[in-house]
């Protein structure tokens, strides 16, 4: 019999938290509440989540302080939800990793698509969709390491670096595809799925915030090339 997924929805109002987490349950998740940062921190203590729903205006730390926290030490999935439309706060949250967001009014069913398609790639069915054995060990590029299976990035100078799961699904594109243009409704699919909104910047900040984790020069990027008008090409050669 498999687990449910656990869901911690962080909103410090008690109605969305308690509409949320009954509806998430009647989907057969497994749902934890929590109305600020501290609460936050303790029901991750007891029992580690799969997935956070976490508001972007909380008392205390807001949700874009906790979500680079989070960012930070682990690559657990994250949904921001926000009250906010501007474009700006969905550019922030995607910086600093959040896997997905969601504006306030939404529909339910819309975040339940949200979440399942975010699980599903977070479950590693990525590398198995595209080929790979999983006893094959790390992939090597330019001096870099990376482990489809623990999804651990090791530096050339034997360093780990930490990925978001958005962050891993993008790299992974590029590595099932090497010196290849992909355009960013190719990458947009890979990174986020289908559910994703798509807008113009979403995946060149996904880009750069690879870039970063890559230590490319942002002026001129060995690995991670920008094709004009076109999208990005991984130039690498990808052994494993």
């Amino acid at each position: 019999m498999n687990t449910p997924h656990r869901i911690l929805i962080v909103d410090d109002d008690p109605q969305i938290r308690r509409l949320l987490s009954d509806y998430l349950s009647g989907f057969g998740f497994d749902t934890a509440e929590a109305a600020d940062g501290a609460a936050m921190q303790a029901s991750m203590a007891a029992r580690p989540p799969d997935l956070v729903i976490l508001d972007l205006m909380l008392p205390g730390e807001d949700g874009l302080a906790l979500c680079r926290k989070l960012r930070a030490s682990s690559d657990i999935a994250i949904v921001m939800l926000t009250a906010r439309g501007e474009i700006t706060d969905r550019i922030v949250g995607l910086e600093l990793g959040a896997d997905d967001y969601v504006v306030k009014p939404f529909d339910p069913r819309e975040l339940v698509a949200r979440i399942h398609t975010i699980l599903r790639r977070a479950n590693g069915k990525s590398p198995h969709a595209a080929g790979q054995d999983p006893q094959s060990g790390d992939i090597r590029f330019d001096g870099w390491r990376l482990n489809p299976l623990t999804r651990l990035l090791t530096s050339p100078d034997k360093l780990a670096v930490p990925l978001s799961n958005a962050e891993f699904r993008l790299l992974w594109a590029f590595i099932q595809r090497p010196r290849c243009v992909l355009n960013r409704d190719q990458l947009m699919d890979a990174a986020r799925g289908k559910a994703a909104e798509a807008f113009d910047r979403s995946i060149d900040l996904l880009v750069s915030r690879l870039r970063q984790k890559l230590r490319e020069d942002p002026r001129l990027p060995r690995l991670l090339k920008t094709i004009r008008g076109e999208g990005y090409l991984f130039d690498a050669e990808v052994t494993r």
